[in-house]
């Protein structure tokens, strides 16, 4: 079998979490909910706004890249949340 991206070694080259998980198709039974994301993707914008700041361009293209990840988990939060309003 291959070896899903999530087992890559922690820290490594990109330190936000890939869009989608690796859980399995939502037919599983087992949907994740986009808050934790959403909140670790936070706290690790959150360590770039010094450096950013200071001047480094890496963390500069790490905060923007971690900008787009959020909005797309807030936009997922917002859908997931008029689902939930629905029912």
């Amino acid at each position: 079998s291959v070896p899903s991206p999530s087992g890559s070694v922690p820290g490594a080259a990109a330190p936000f979490r890939p869009l989608f998980n690796d859980f399995g198709p939502p037919s599983m039974g087992y949907v994740q909910s986009p808050y934790p994301d959403l909140l670790s993707v936070i706290e690790e914008m959150g360590k770039e706004i010094r450096p950013t700041y200071a001047g480094s361009k890496s963390a500069m293209e790490r905060l923007k890249r971690g900008i787009i990840h959020a909005r797309a988990l807030v936009r997922e939060c917002l859908a997931e949340t008029e689902r939930n309003a629905r029912t």
